[in-house]
This record gives C-alpha cells, structure tokens and sequence, in this order.
C-alpha cells in the first residue's frame, strides 16, 4: 500500500492523504472504488488519528481510501465555503489521477462526519453549482459523488449546532446559505444516514431533517437512528472510541450496513450508466440512420 499526500491549495493548508492499493494482477481488479472521508472536529482541527483508522477501514472493504483535511477557523473569514471548494478541488485531484491510482472515476463515496458531515451534505447540495466550479477550478462533469454517508452530521446552524452567535458569524456571514436540508435537489447523490438519538452535542434532528429533504426531492437515501451513543463515535468500536461509552458494538454495525448499501447502491449506479450509455448509443445510430435516409 502506497501512502500519497496532496497539497489542495496555495496555502497548503488544506491536504488529501491517501491509502492507495496496487493493481491485483491475479484478479480482475485493476481499478477500485474511492472514498473520501471527511472528518469533524469543530472546524477548528480535524482528529488524524480517527480520520486515518476510519480511512483504513474503508480500504479493507476494498476502496481506495483518503482522508481530507480541509480549512479551519481562522485560516479563512468567514471560513466557509472554503472546506467544501477543499472536497471539490479533492474529487476533481482523484479523478484526474484515477489511471496512476487505480480508481474507477465513475464510483466516488463520500464519507462526512459531524462537521465533515456538513461539508459533504453542503457539497452534495451544491457539486453541480457554476459556482462551486469556478472556485474551485473545475467542471462540473469531475466534481460529481456517486454516493454519501453521512455519521452524526451537522447539517445546519439552525438545528442545534453551534449554539452561539459569535461562532456562526465565524463560520459565514449568511447561515441560510449552509443550512444543507434547504438547499437539497434532485441531483442530490444516494445518501446513507446515521446517527444517535440522544447525540449530546449535534441533535439527531439534523440528521432528520436532512432525510426528510432527500424524500421530498425523490433522492435515494437510508437512515439508521441507533437509541443510544455519544457524539463522535467514528467506527464505535474500541478503535476509536474516546470514552467507553463510544464502543458500542450495536452503533459498529454501522460500517456493515453501509458497506451492504453501497455494494447495492454502485451496483444500480452501475446499471443506470450503462442504461443511459446504451440509449445514447441508440439515440446516435437512429439520427445517423435518419440522416442517411435523408441523403438517400
């Protein structure tokens, strides 16, 4: 396994690190699915140790695995959209080094979690954006998610999380713009939901909230609220649980159950493509036919 780390800004604040798996040459896996995953920490750090055990727990199920560190408070004000311009400039650096990486472009996962979750429910409300292109110096086309998960987010200031003023005018000077739940769309990619109902610091309501935005947009989406857990349990296992009340083996299924989801999720995606490529196809060879015949 290959060890990467990229630079995603001129800054060099904002970095993607990367476990990268060479090609099986005795298998049929020459190219892998990627993940990102996009960790919390308040926006003023992210956890490197947590993000990394996360990361690597993705790629023993078989992908391609980076974790993201984006920008933090202080490094740009108002910070945001700074962290999601970061995953954006992210997904387009993987797909721009999808041969030399062994990854499949077409099958990028998304992974956010507490305030890594607002960052990626935000970047998959605005992916397909002019404006999200511009800033971050792509097409729209390279910056599209097949799938997200999404574990205890915070998908808007408005549902609990922060609780002051002063640390939201730090975040942005316009909350509406990052309350994520308003800004869903059809174009929303499939997205697993996970959370705790009794999170003491993000209310499961975020994660609520968002779910009922995907339904009424007709987007795929699957939410699991387990009863009991702290906030920030990552893999809820002895990995990384930063008290012992976060290694709750009921909550770990967490990983199986999402791994099971987009196993059928890609798998549609897959299909759907390869739908939409053939009637392509058809549509081309009916106008060429047409065209003939009006040559004839």
């Amino acid at each position: 396994m290959k060890i990467i780390k990229e630079t995603l800004a001129d800054d060099a604040k904002a970095y993607l690190k990367g476990y990268i798996r060479s090609a099986d040459d005795t298998s049929a896996h020459e190219n892998y699915p990627a993940v990102i995953v996009v960790p919390g920490g308040s926006y003023t750090h992210i956890p490197e140790q947590q993000a990394k055990t996360l990361a690597l727990a993705f790629a023993n199920l078989g992908y391609q695995s980076f974790y993201l560190r984006y920008h933090f408070i202080g490094e740009k004000t108002p910070l945001l959209p700074a962290p999601v311009v970061d995953l954006a400039r992210a997904v387009a650096l993987i797909r721009n080094h999808a041969e030399e990486w062994h990854i499949d472009p077409t099958t990028i996962v998304l992974a956010g979690f507490s305030v890594g979750g607002h960052i990626v429910s935000l970047y998959s409300d605005y992916w397909q954006t002019d404006q999200l292109r511009t800033q971050a110096g792509s097409t729209g086309t390279d910056l599209q998610p097949q799938a997200v998960i999404l574990g205890y987010p915070v998908i808007s200031p408005l549902l609990g999380f922060p609780t002051d003023e002063a640390t939201l005018a730090i975040w942005t000077a316009a909350p509406e713009t990052v309350a994520a739940d308003q800004h869903v769309s059809e174009q929303n990619p499939p997205t697993f939901i996970w959370v705790t109902a009794d999170d003491p610091l993000v209310p499961a309501k975020n994660s609520l909230a968002y779910a009922a935005a995907l339904a009424e947009h007709q987007v795929p989406y699957e939410l699991h609220v387990f009863h009991h857990g702290p906030h920030g349990m990552a893999l809820a296992n002895h990995l990384t649980a930063w008290k012992r009340d976060a290694d709750q083996p009921h909550v770990a299924h967490w990983l199986t159950l999402a791994n099971e989801w987009l196993n059928d999720t890609l798998s549609q995606s897959d299909q759907g493509s390869a739908i939409r490529n053939d009637q392509g196809s058809r549509q081309i060879d009916r106008q060429s036919a047409d065209a003939a015949s009006k040559h004839a």
